[in-house]
């Protein structure tokens, strides 16, 4: 099972900039969905962004298409999220996720579908508070 550890949630104004890390251990293939889920208060967590340990494609809600970047160091087993123009509507808990499997389109599949149920490793979650 993978080991996944987030880090550099906080406090951060409305438009301002944060950046997450996901640090994994236990990695055991070449081909692992990478994804970013958040949940707010009273809502259902939901995917935000993915990334293929593979070949780094990568992938995004709505919610965080043009303000959010993925990337990864696979040197480093870790993968960030970069936040900018950060809105009140982004506060939540942001979890690291990760889910093994044997091929590229069983990633593309996870990654563009995002389906919490499916992804068996999971960080604690960091916290992302946005506000004046």
């Amino acid at each position: 099972q993978v080991q996944l550890v987030e880090s550099g949630g906080g406090l951060v104004q409305p438009g301002g900039s944060l950046r997450l890390s996901c640090t994994g251990s236990g990695f055991t293939s070449d081909y692992y969905a990478i994804a970013w889920f958040r949940q707010a208060p009273g809502k259902e967590r939901e995917g935000v962004s993915c990334i293929s340990s593979s070949d780094g494609s990568t992938y995004y809600a709505d919610s965080a298409m043009g303000r959010f970047t993925i990337s990864r160091d696979n040197a480093k087993n870790t993968v960030y999220l970069q936040m900018n123009s950060l809105e009140p509507g982004d506060t939540a808990v942001y979890y690291c996720a990760a889910e093994r499997t044997i091929e590229r389109k069983a990633v593309h599949r996870l990654c563009t579908l995002l389906p919490r149920a499916d992804f068996a490793s999971w960080g604690q979650g960091t916290q992302v508070t946005v506000s004046s």
